[in-house]
């Protein structure tokens, strides 16, 4: 039995009482008494001849329910060393019910399995799987109905509201669906589809005959805690040691999906014409000839939009508050931080203020003593501001840390988080879009791309306000064409050695350095990025899982191992 405790990944040895043995298999989550008091746990392995006397064991206390089946049991026993993450405990959680589940309802499923509606979504799973390149305005549901009609289907989208909708709609085409974690009982009993977000991938589905991937390359599939794993990559494994048939969905499918889990030949999409006719219209605002110091954001051609009383805008810009980068007007010095030295910007209470170490400080120049400044990189605050003037109408801004609803309006001004949050509208201007395409981390260009894809599902429009007008994420969204990208991504990064064609993790946190000292230097590269920061690389994950996992951790250690970390 493996406590449900933190920090404690070691099996324990218990019998099983004669009136629990009907009710006790591998997966059974089950109460036990540890070192005087009752703690969950998930039984692990049923030995019937063990050496060890079984009247010296202590008897399993109860029998709390149905938990993982004995297959995700030892798919986590492969995820622990994929991801790095010592103990196998936190996939477990992931695939146990939120609630007791006692017993499992009789299989419900309909009579007759829908007619395939989706020809190419159909060829993929004869074929054993791939991707399917859909534009973004596309309809995800005849390929959902296409996996149903080969059997039970374990389908994972990235949000809860996609979830939702997407059950939904099963549900009245006449499918059986479990909405899973809160059906689980429904979904380990059988039904025509399960569905759910990241978590779905470690959900049963009994029976599974197919598994599908909506917006594979949405960072939402990817946890954000240690251990990070992808359901993307969950799914794959599963699929494979299940030999069932997994398709990945997506506009912009990622490097990864196309070279290690499907094979570049592995991607279907519509025609040229009918693809280019899902995406949205990109206007590419051309700044080259523009300076940098000199020149608002709020060009004229956006001004042109935002004043058209028939059309509603959102501007994005991922830089909060007032200002991010500033200079003084009268000595032309860089505003820094006195104690880090790093950029500081301007809150929106107006006063200096260190991303990076925290510290505030009056408005003041420290070369020469001025008070005026050069705004080089504005926030959203200050952007909002901007438009109101020149639009002449009210501006809402809109930020992640928002609780409440943005109220309506026909001009908003945030950061991505509004993509999200606004309702359609008929532009949506990136009002600095190189800071996505050149952000310094290996997956800027997918990251970009994807943005474009989340824009053009909420507008007809998209407009990009950049320096670098040729950059291949400008010519992917303009031709409608995610091979651009792609062509150029596999390039780099087989030079590289990044994924997918190496393996990459971040160490973090305190005693960082002493972790990364124990590490066979023979088969892992090691690179410091800043105090108690290092990016670590190898060839493959399994030998950098195995490699991690063998370090020993100092007492009282805080070290944080991002296995495949996006934002790097």
């Amino acid at each position: 039995m493996l406590p449900d405790v933190t920090g404690l990944d070691k099996s324990f040895d218990y019998s099983i009482p004669d009136d629990l043995v009907d009710d006790v298999g591998v997966g059974t989550i089950v109460r036990v008494e540890l070192h005087g008091r009752r703690i969950g746990g998930w039984v692990v392995d049923i030995v019937a001849d063990s050496e060890i006397d079984a009247d010296a064991l202590k008897p399993i206390a109860k029998v709390t329910g149905h938990g993982p089946s004995e297959e995700l049991i030892e798919l986590a026993e492969w995820a622990h060393v994929r991801w790095a993450a010592r103990r196998i405990r936190p996939f477990l959680v992931a695939a146990s019910p939120k609630r007791a589940v006692k017993a499992l309802p009789l299989p419900h499923r309909r009579a007759q399995a829908p007619a395939p509606s989706s020809p190419a979504t159909t060829q993929l799973l004869e074929s054993g799987g791939g991707v399917l390149r859909l534009p973004p305005r596309s309809d995800v549901l005849p390929s959902i109905l296409s996996a149903i009609a080969v059997g039970p289907t374990l389908v994972v989208v990235p949000t809860a509201s996609d979830a939702a909708l997407l059950v939904s709609r099963l549900r009245r085409s006449g499918a059986t669906v479990a909405l899973v974690p809160d059906d689980f009982a429904a979904a380990a009993g059988g039904v025509d589809v399960v569905v759910g977000t990241r978590s779905a991938a470690w959900m049963p589905c009994a029976g599974m005959a197919a598994a599908v991937v909506v917006d594979e390359h949405d960072e939402a599939l990817q946890e954000e805690r240690a251990p990070t794993w992808h359901a993307r990559d969950v799914i794959a494994e599963r699929c494979f040691r299940a030999g069932v048939p997994v398709v990945y969905i997506s506009p912009v499918p990622t490097l990864v999906a196309v070279e290690e889990l499907a094979g570049s030949d592995g991607v279907i999409h519509p025609p040229a014409e009918r693809e280019r006719a899902h995406w949205p219209h990109v206007e590419v605002v051309d700044r080259s000839d523009d300076e940098p110091w000199k020149k608002s954001l709020v060009t004229s051609e956006l001004i042109e939009r935002i004043r058209d009383p028939l059309q509603r805008v959102l501007c994005i810009s991922n830089t909060t508050g007032r200002a991010r980068v500033l200079a003084c007007r009268t000595c032309r010095a860089l505003v820094r931080c006195e104690n880090c030295d790093a950029a500081v910007g301007l809150a929106d209470d107006r006063g200096l203020a260190c991303a990076r170490c925290g510290v505030d400080r009056p408005p003041v120049c420290q070369e020469c003593g001025g008070g005026t400044f050069a705004n080089l990189r504005p926030g959203v605050t200050r952007l909002g501001e901007e438009l109101e003037a020149a639009a002449n109408r009210e501006v809402v801004v809109v930020t992640g840390k928002d609780a409440d609803p943005p109220p309506r309006s026909d001009v908003y001004v945030g950061t991505e988080a509004a993509l999200y949050r606004v309702e359609p509208v008929d532009v949506v201007a990136f009002l600095e879009f190189d800071s996505e395409m050149l952000a310094p981390r290996f997956r800027a260009s997918e990251q970009a791309l994807a943005l474009l894809v989340r824009a053009g599902r909420l507008a007809p429009t998209v407009m990009i306000q950049t320096f670098n007008p040729d950059h291949e994420v400008v010519r992917a969204a303009v031709a409608a064409d995610p091979e651009i990208v792609l062509g150029e991504e596999r390039e780099r990064r087989e030079m590289l050695g990044l994924p997918p064609f190496g393996a990459l993790a971040s160490i973090t946190g305190a005693y960082s350095d002493e972790v990364v000292a124990e590490l066979d230097r023979e088969a892992i590269q090691v690179g410091r990025t800043g105090v108690d920061r290092y990016l670590v690389r190898a060839e493959d994950w399994t030998t950098l899982g195995r490699a991690i996992n063998e370090t020993v951790r100092p007492s009282g250690s805080r070290v944080r191992v991002a296995v495949d970390p996006p934002r790097v």
